[in-house]
This record gives structure tokens, C-alpha cells and sequence, in this order.
């Protein structure tokens, strides 16, 4: 099923101008399902772990939600996966590689197998949406100053414990959607007047995502939150029609995903944050449940295909809070990928599985920095956490002069002439235009 029209040609010729408080407005909706949990359902879905396949879960297609969900349109035959014996699929998407037998579905809850045919069960559903200043994604040299239309389907690949949106990264998505009461389609009129329930069962497909960046005066489009990996069609056909219409697209990622989908994407993703969540593959597989090699390959592939990119690395006490394992990584960064390409230290606060542990020492945090900058990395910030200013200006790696002030998440000035210094005229990496 595809989304209807042309909402986005329409809604250019008529939508008044909306304003930025309005846009910010409309976002609550979507935000308020980041913090109040799990909404209960008539058709709740419990989850039961097979021994020695943990979390592959069960998602039979008779039964009466996913009739609904097909209804919709929100399931849909999904990309990148093989058929095997008796009708069992791998998924080919993530490294996870889960082996799905009929009516069961992977680790990140979206992806089913339903008779022999793997599906994704999030397309057009996002349970999240806002719009942000774009530095709080946070990507600090892409399009300084603008907003971003921020949405997130449930579900992730990989299982941390420190995730701050837990609670829909961990979800099934039909924890966090409804589809039995009527459709209700994302229009820029609509959303002004959205409710948490109403937000429940909206479909947003990526025609009706395009035409609200552009009512929004959005000009990009970002997959956060959560994971836009594990919806992957849907981030995908978002990103092809937002450069349809002239607009960009980032995904706020953890990079754990296969190469060949990467590849796929790339030509639809104009930017990314990469969480490189440690330098260790032990640490990885305790604190997140996933690997640091694909990581680092989906850097190389980023910068291989010239997919703008910047990598945050969140520092968790007793964890990531390892100086010789910062100076590694910075080290590998500046071999592998370059100086130019900007690293975000991010303070950790407690969450989740996490809760006893406390907040990101200050001086730690600008200890890393230290540790970056003398390894070579140009452009290293430190956010979740206000103090010193350097810590969030863009600094000119010429004259040193700061080129891009802000303060939180707003600019205060900017200092570049066609995205160079202006003061001496140095190149600065970025997307600046």
C-alpha cells in the first residue's frame, strides 16, 4: 500500500506560514510518548524469550492487530534478507543476522516473518516526533542554526543499558500504536491540534513526513530518537523523497548495520551522527549488546561514500570513562577517518538499567577533550553539560578565531564566508549552505 497523492505539492501552494512556537507546539504530541511509557492497548502483545534466542519474539499474522496493521499499510515486505529452508528467513540488515522461523520476529521487534517473507512492521507509524534545533541531534557543522523534523518508529538493534529513550527503543511498536480506532493521517493543519492519543494511531508515511518538514520550514529531516536502522524502508524512502523536494536527510544512529543496506542508504542520508559507543568489543557487548566493528566500518563507508558525519561518544562512569581507551579512539579516528570530522563527548546521566550510577564527572569530560584535541581531532565538543563556551563553539582551524558561536542550542553568531573563515579564510569541514 502507498501513501496516497501529493500532499507535499499541495501543501505548497496553500499552508499559511507556520510559525517556529507553533512547530514546537505540534512536536509535544509526539514527544509526550517519549516519557509516558507504554501505552496499553486492547491488542497488547507479550513478548516470550526461546532458549538460547534471546529476544526472538513471536508475531502471528492472523491475529486480529497485525490484520490491522496490514490494513494501514504500516507492514510491508521488508529489504535486505534471504529465504532459507521451510520458510525460514535471515534478515541481512544488521549484524545481528537473526535466523527467523515462520511468525517469529527479530531482536529489534519490527521485523517479522511472516510466510516466508520477512517484513517491516514501521513503516509510516513513527510513536515520536518534534521539531529540534538541529544542534541538539547534535551535529554542530551541518546547517547551523536551522531546525530539523525530528521522528522515531520503536525498536532497536542493539540493547544498552544507558539508553535514555528506553522506552521506545526497547518497545514492540504496537506497544506505542494503535490502529483500531480510525485512521488519522498527518496533515500541517491536523498536527496543531494533536493529542497524545490522537498521535497514537497516526499514520505518517514519507510523503505526509516531506510535506510537515516543509510546512515546518524544516530543512531537513532527521531519524532519532530511538534507531532509524531498524526502519530502514521507511528512513530510506523518506530520505529519497526529501531530496526530491530539495530537502536532507540525517540519521541519528548507532551504525549497526551491514554494509551493503549502508551502501543502499547512503544515497539517500546527506548527514549522521554515529554513536561510537566505546572502543572496546568487550564493553560493547556488556554495556549495549552489539559490536564495535561494524561500527567503525560504517564510519569508513560514510566517509567512502561522502556522507557528511559526526561521532559522539558518551561517557559512562565505570564504563567508557577509560582515558587510554579514549586516546585509542581518537588515535583510530584521526588514522582511519581523518581530523576534520567533529567528535561530541556527551555526559552521561542515569537511565534505564543504569540509575545507580552517577552523572559524568565534569573534569572527566574535559579530560577527554584534551585527549582528542592533542591526538589531532580538529573539532571536539562536549555536550549534555554547560560550562566553559569553547566547549560548544566551532573554532576555525586556521587562525583559531571562533567561527560558529552558540550558547546551548542556539547560535549566537556565525563567522563563515562560503564555508570558509572569514577571518583568514580557512576551508571549515561541513555543510554550512
Amino acid at each position: 500500500m502507498k501513501a496516497p497523492g501529493s500532499l507535499s505539492e499541495a501543501v505548497s501552494r496553500r499552508l499559511p506560514r507556520v510559525s517556529r512556537r507553533q512547530a514546537l507546539r505540534v512536536g509535544a504530541a509526539g514527544a509526550a510518548l517519549l516519557t509516558a511509557g507504554p501505552l496499553a492497548f486492547q491488542f497488547f502483545h507479550r513478548r516470550h524469550k526461546a532458549p538460547g534466542r534471546e529476544g526472538i519474539t513471536r508475531a502471528d499474522p492472523n491475529a486480529p492487530i497485525w490484520q490491522l496493521w496490514r490494513r494501514r499499510g504500516w507492514a510491508r515486505e521488508a529489504s535486505h534478507w534471504e529465504r532459507l529452508e521451510d520458510g525460514v528467513v535471515k534478515c541481512l540488515l544488521c549484524p545481528n543476522g537473526c535466523t527467523l522461523n515462520p511468525g517469529e520476529r527479530g531482536r529489534c521487534h519490527d521485523r517479522a516473518n511472516w510466510g516466508g517473507i520477512l517484513h517491516t512492521l514501521v513503516y509510516g507509524n513513527p510513536c515520536a516526533f518534534h521539531v529540534d534545533p538541529i544542534e541538539k541531534k547534535p551535529l554542530m557543522h551541518f546547517l547551523p542554526g536551522t531546525s530539523i523534523f525530528s521522528l522515531s518508529t520503536a525498536g532497536c538493534c542493539l540493547r544498552c543499558l544507558n539508553c535514555q529513550n528506553w522506552d521506545i527503543s526497547q518497545r514492540a511498536p504496537e506497544e506505542t500504536k494503535d490502529p483500531s480506532d480510525p485512521e488519522l493521517r498527518a496533515t500541517p493543519v491536523r498536527m496543531l491540534t494533536l493529542t497524545p492519543q490522537d498521535a497514537a494511531r497516526l499514520a505518517m508515511f514519507p510523503e505526509e513526513v516531506v510535506a510537515l518538514a516543509e510546512a515546518y520550514r524544516c530543512p531537513s529531516i532527521a531519524g532519532t530518537y530511538a534507531e532509524p536502522i531498524v526502519a530502514y524502508e521507511y528512513m530510506r524512502e523518506i530520505g529519497r523523497q526529501a531530496r526530491a523536494r530539495g530537502l536532507r536527510m540525517a540519521w541519528i544512529t548507532c551504525g549497526n548495520i551491514n554494509r551493503k543496506p549502508l551502501e543502499e542508504a547512503c544515497a539517500a542520508i546527506d548527514a549522521a551522527n554515529v554513536n561510537l559507543k566505546s572502543f572496546s568489543d568487550d564493553i560493547y557487548n556488556d554495556l549495549n549488546g552489539g559490536r564495535l566493528g561494524p561500527v567503525l566500518e560504517t564510519l569508513r563507508v560514510l566517509k567512502g561514500r561522502g556522507v557528511w558525519f559526526e561521532v559522539t561518544n558518551l561517557i559512562v562512569p565505570t564504563y567508557t570513562d577509560k582515558f587510554d581507551m579514549i586516546a585509542r579512539m581518537c588515535d583510530w579516528l584521526v588514522k582511519e577517518i581523518g581530523t576534520d570530522y567533529p567528535l561530541h563527548f556527551s555526559r552521561f546521566h542515569p537511565a534505564h538499567k543504569l540509575l545507580h550510577l552517577p552523572d559524568t564527572s565534569p573534569a572527566v569530560l574535559a579530560k577527554a577533550r584534551e585527549i582528542a584535541l592533542r591526538s589531532g581531532v580538529r573539532h571536539v565538543y562536549i555536550g549534555n553539560l554547560r560550562g566553559d563556551p569553547s566547549w560548544e563553539t566551532t573554532f576555525c582551524p586556521g587562525c583559531r578565531r571562533a567561527v560558529v558561536e552558540r550558547e546551548a542550542w542556539s547560535i549566537r553568531a556565525i563567522h563563515l564566508k562560503g564555508g570558509a573563515c572569514a577571518f583568514c579564510g580557512h576551508k571549515v569541514a561541513g555543510v554550512w549552505a
